[in-house]
């Protein structure tokens, strides 16, 4: 790739790309500003660091044109000095809504191909991408699991920009001459997310001042300290209190709530449980905390009972 000049929107994006860079890299590439930023700058780093990078388009097929945008990034892509490039069709189901079932099959796609090989994967999601989960996560009372957002780091999965503005990667693409695609389905008011973004952050920065995208972030950094700390404690209490398959109620009675309801959920998903709800969590801790003879609890793919002071998974 040819050295010039960096404009300020292109560096600062370049800058958080190397803050993470260390092994080979997948981009993630959707032809949106986001995505071709980032790929503009894995590209640059990595050919100065002399790592091997690829990038992927994945073409959910649910908008005609699909196939022809998918082409256009490619090209694009070849601008930017990848020559290694992997576009992949995939069907969306309907089972669980439009936006969850394309992004399962989007991430089923990225994750292969960065571990076919041996890369990270490196996605655009941006600060008021950051803002969006964690004002979502709050308005579903997901619990500060969800208050916590998403990491730079999780696993082999990037997320350099997490601490830059989504304008600022339009800037870039400016910046680069590069053409970007806006998804219509980020503006489709069908979708929970497009409206949080069109309608309900905006109000919020009107009526309560700027920068609700920079706290709503900070929040997330603040909360995933916590609960990093909390997972650790409670894995450690996890491993006291297993006999087998089963738990052991007297190790977990006197256990604080916060480390508790997190032994059961991680207990009853390793177990087979396939939903565990807040109130499906409450019901088993009750069998710990409130022991009077009560009856199985029955969760999707999994009946918990208790027997003397142990609980017993029976898978369905």
């Amino acid at each position: 790739m040819a050295r010039k000049a960096l404009g300020p929107a292109t560096l600062e994006i370049v800058q958080a790309v190397r803050a993470v860079a260390g092994h080979p890299m997948v981009a993630a590439v959707s032809g949106g500003a986001d995505s071709l930023a980032l790929a503009f700058a894995v590209a640059y780093v990595c050919s100065s660091t002399e790592q091997p990078f690829a990038a992927v388009t994945v073409d959910h097929g649910l908008q005609d044109g699909s196939a022809d945008r998918a082409r256009a990034v490619r090209d694009q892509l070849v601008d930017l000095g990848y020559d290694d490039i992997t576009i992949t069709r995939v069907s969306v189901g309907t089972g669980s809504g439009p936006e969850a079932e394309a992004r399962t099959a989007r991430y089923a796609v990225l994750d292969h191909e960065a571990a076919g090989r041996g890369a990270d994967l490196v996605l655009g999601h941006t600060l008021d991408d950051q803002a969006e989960t964690v004002l979502l996560g709050l308005a579903r009372g997901s619990g500060p699991r969800s208050l916590a957002g998403m990491s730079v780091r999780s696993g082999h999965r990037l997320r350099p920009l997490l601490g830059i503005r989504r304008a600022r990667t339009r800037a870039a693409c400016a910046e680069l001459g590069l053409d970007f695609w806006d998804d219509p389905h980020n503006a489709d008011p069908r979708f929970t997310r497009s409206r949080l973004r069109a309608r309900v952050l905006p109000v919020l920065e009107s009526e309560l001042g700027p920068g609700i995208a920079e706290a709503l972030a900070r929040t997330a950094d603040l909360v995933r300290a916590d609960a990093d700390l909390l997972d650790r404690l409670a894995d450690d209490l996890l491993a006291s209190a297993r006999w087998g398959s089963d738990l052991d109620c007297a190790v977990l009675a006197g256990a604080d709530a916060a480390l508790q309801t997190r032994v059961i959920k991680s207990w009853l998903t390793s177990s087979g449980a396939t939903e565990t709800s807040y109130e499906r969590i409450r019901a088993v801790a009750a069998l710990i905390t409130d022991w009077h003879g009560q009856g199985p609890i029955d969760l999707p793919g999994l009946t918990v009972q208790r027997r003397g002071t142990l609980l017993t998974p029976e898978p369905q």
